[in-house]
């Protein structure tokens, strides 16, 4: 597992490869990433936004964006954590993924911006 604390917000991420749901003779290669985000501040705090840059070795990158995280934008008393998985599908097998969330100090209004830690997929008959 890796983290990082942006402002007392911590990010952890364990990933999964799924062989199940993958194909790698038709290049789909599929990746579940577990998220916990941890309120270590003294604020209550609400995540507002989310921004992915996703690498896949060999091909284009790709850029994601939007409102929240899987359909919701979590309010984190302090002390509290949110936990949600997710994941990605990529070409090659290795690839990975960094970004950061838009998140909102309730008391104030002011936001900041939480570091995702960059986090490698790496499907094991890859490393043959």
């Amino acid at each position: 597992m890796i983290a990082e604390i942006t402002k007392g917000v911590k990010v952890s991420v364990e990933t999964e490869y799924q062989p199940s749901y993958s194909s790698p003779s038709q290049y789909h290669y599929v990746f579940t990433y577990r998220i916990t985000i941890e309120n270590q501040s003294e604020f209550t705090i609400q995540l507002m936004r989310r921004h992915w840059y996703i690498h896949d070795a060999g091909f284009s990158q790709r850029e994601v964006e939007g409102d929240g995280v899987v359909g919701q934008q979590p309010v984190l008393e302090p002390g509290q954590t949110h936990q949600y998985v997710s994941g990605c599908n990529l070409k090659s097998g290795i690839g990975k993924m960094v970004g950061t969330y838009d998140m909102e100090r309730i008391v104030d209004g002011s936001t900041f911006r939480a570091k995702i830690p960059e986090f490698m997929m790496i499907a094991p008959l890859r490393l043959n």
